[in-house]
């Protein structure tokens, strides 16, 4: 009996041990593939650390990137908009400094502006820009470059950017062949003291340069006057009277003009072929221009130089050029020459332009609403 105990023991034994390595073996499996995917889990992780690392090192590169692009761009625009407002400063200065006459401002703005101060001849003055706005329907003024062909600039401004046609005495003849008549058919050899403006004496080139002086004024009348729409006229009224070498030009083909009809007028007179217009006795009339040659040394050769056109002279060249020129004479307020037309002679078809002067001597241009 005690042996079979025994055996039943050493049999429970066996099985127990047995069991038991069993039990090990399969322990031993789960920590193997435990430590397994621990060891997994753990590469993974270390492999996102890493991939991390590197988009986020990316990331704060572009980030300082963009940033940096930002910042230059910035200061690149704000260069360029300094830059911008310099170059539109300058060519705003350039332009007007460039334009002969200035674009619109309102009437009573100016004058208040032009003669702030409370003395008797500023008070005068805004009472006169006051008459004028009020009664005669004058709201806006265009401002004329103030020098010695200022009258002269403010008429031919307004007969271009009007579309007025060549006077009917212009149409018929060729204006560009005058100075060779004025120099081989009437004898006037005294054209070579004619004098252009701020130029000196020029002598034999005097010829040549009036013939090109006229053709000037023709081509540029010409073609301004034959175009039909309003605001391609004004552009190319404001280029042309932004040109300098091109205006004083058309003055100086004005001055001639005025000085050809002048010796028209003096061998009418002297031939007594036919009356002449009573301006002309005027002119005549003056001890420094009784005749053309007198004419021209003491008045035209002055005018874009050290003087302007007297009001004799303004009367001529509203006559040649078939123009009622409408005075406004501000320093003559509350008197009968406040107001006066120039030529006090003429036709009734003529168009009619409008000036304003504070003295005289220079003028502007008034603007009517109605």
């Amino acid at each position: 009996m005690q042996r079979r105990h025994d055996r039943n023991s050493s049999k429970s034994g066996d099985q127990f041990t047995e069991q038991e390595k069993r039990s090990r073996v399969n322990h031993s499996k789960r920590s193997a593939g435990s430590h397994e995917v621990q060891s997994w889990t753990r590469a993974t992780k270390q492999s996102l650390c890493l991939v991390w690392q590197k988009v986020k090192l990316q990331l704060m590169l572009s980030m300082s990137f963009l940033v940096a692009v930002f910042w230059y761009c910035r200061r690149l625009y704000s260069f360029l908009a300094q830059l911008l407002k310099r170059w539109s400063s300058y060519l705003q200065r350039k332009l007007i400094k460039n334009h002969s006459v200035l674009e619109e401002v309102d009437l009573l703005a100016y004058s208040a502006r032009e003669w702030r101060e409370e003395t008797k001849q500023a008070k005068h003055m805004r009472e006169a820009y006051s008459e004028l706005f009020q009664n005669y329907h004058i709201k806006y003024l265009r401002q004329v470059r103030k020098d010695n062909y200022c009258i002269l600039r403010a008429v031919l401004f307004q007969i271009f950017s009007q579309g007025i046609p060549f006077p009917s005495w212009m149409r018929e003849r060729d204006i560009l062949k005058l100075p060779e008549k004025l120099l081989y058919s009437q004898g006037c050899n005294w054209i070579q003291q004619y004098s252009f403006g701020p130029e000196s004496y020029t002598g034999p080139n005097a010829f040549g340069k009036l013939r090109k002086c006229m053709e000037t004024l023709k081509i540029n009348w010409a073609e301004i006057s034959g175009t039909k729409d309003n605001e391609k006229r004004r552009n190319m009224c404001n280029a042309l009277f932004s040109d300098e070498s091109k205006e004083h030009k058309l003055y100086e083909a004005i001055k001639f003009i005025m000085l050809y009809e002048v010796v028209e007028a003096y061998e009418q007179m002297k031939n007594r072929d036919e009356p002449i217009p009573h301006l002309f006795r005027r002119l005549f009339a003056r001890d420094t221009s009784s005749d053309p040659l007198s004419f021209m040394m003491n008045h035209l050769n002055a005018i874009g130089d050290s003087g302007c056109l007297d009001q004799v002279e303004l009367f001529l060249l509203g006559y040649l050029l078939e123009v009622k020129i409408k005075v406004y004479r501000l320093h003559r307020f509350k008197s009968e020459e406040f107001q006066v037309n120039c030529p006090d002679e003429y036709r009734r078809e003529w168009n009619e332009i409008s000036l304003l002067t504070e003295d005289d001597h220079y003028y502007h241009i008034p603007v009517i609403r109605t």
